[in-house]
């Protein structure tokens, strides 16, 4: 009956789909990887991109290439990765933004976190609470003191209302029970350092890199970083969770490919990665860059970037943001 000719014909079609797919997974990478920086060449996550990639390919049979795709907030690049064949040859390269700002801003039509399957996480960048030497505050206990004694009156400069500096100052004002005077500096860490160095605010938040001259100079001092880990550029600054809080704010690198990619195409990538990451190349140039090398595998980090977009969204649903 022609139904059931029908019937056999779809069922051979897709069992030779499924055959090729399974053969494709199998033999991956058949090709060259494209990976999307979507963010300017030169800049910190670039170059970490490509170092761990320069790697990574070591344990391949092909190369990966970057390619630099900015625009949007870091959305129009992985809107190309999210709409490439989803065969583990496209990856893309996550930060905040892209995380945070992106789709709570519903920024692009169709960027969606749940149309990617995440590889790994690299490095985080955590912000820090720095404070000026002319402050006389040695630790994050005596600046916290102080500001429970002077209600309002230490003076915390951040970025713009809404950034993740700026979220990170109430955070910490909600965990410690403290009131601060945040002042907010749209140059961003440049601002803050002049601002520090001429009184006009008694700290900063940002990265320790961002600060990094000034505290080489002794004119700025790190007082704690807001992670979960010890950064080994600067051994001398704890990292929050030592003090007792947990409370993580700041950047990150994390390789994704498109959703639907095959399981075993991603664990190739994760291991090749893994590989790059673990190396005594990666681990000593990282640190000179002053990130923290922060390794997830594709089983944690998706969980955890949820966990972490979850946060924040709650924090600025409460703030009106």
């Amino acid at each position: 009956m022609p139904t059931t000719k029908l019937t056999k014909s779809m069922i051979t079609a897709l069992g030779a789909l499924t055959l090729a797919s399974s053969v494709s997974a199998a033999n991956f990478p058949m090709r060259d990887i494209r990976l999307i920086v979507p963010w300017p060449a030169g800049g910190g996550t670039d170059a970490i991109a490509r170092k761990t990639s320069n790697l990574a390919e070591e344990q391949l049979p092909v190369s990966i290439y970057a390619e630099n795709i900015s625009g949007a907030v870091s959305a129009t690049g992985l809107m190309q990765m999210i709409q490439s064949r989803p065969d583990g040859h496209t990856v893309g390269v996550l930060t905040y933004d892209s995380v945070i700002t992106v789709p709570r801003s519903e920024l692009v039509p169709g960027y969606d976190l749940d149309k990617m399957a995440f590889i790994a996480r690299l490095t985080q960048e955590s912000d820090a609470l720095v404070v000026s030497s002319r402050s006389g505050f040695k630790s994050f206990e005596e600046l916290i003191n102080a500001a429970k004694e002077n209600p309002g009156k230490i003076r915390i400069g951040v970025m713009p209302e809404g950034s993740g500096p700026y979220l990170a100052a109430l955070r910490i004002e909600m965990a410690t029970g403290v009131d601060f005077n945040i002042i907010t500096y749209p140059g961003a860490a440049a601002e803050e350092s002049e601002a520090m160095l001429s009184g006009e605010i008694d700290g900063a938040i940002a990265s320790l890199g961002d600060f990094a001259g000034l505290i080489e100079s002794g004119d700025v001092l790190g007082v704690v970083e807001l992670s979960s880990e010890q950064n080994p550029s600067y051994p001398d600054v704890p990292p929050i969770s030592e003090l007792g809080h947990e409370l993580e704010s700041g950047s990150f690198i994390v390789l994704a490919t498109p959703e639907g990619t095959p399981d075993d195409s991603v664990e190739i990538l994760e291991n090749a990665y893994k590989q790059a990451f673990e190396s005594e190349e990666f681990q000593q140039w990282v640190t000179q860059v002053g990130v923290t090398p922060s390794w997830l595998g594709s089983s944690e980090v998706g969980s955890w970037l949820r966990e972490r977009q979850s946060e924040t969204y709650s924090l600025m649903d409460e703030l009106g943001l």
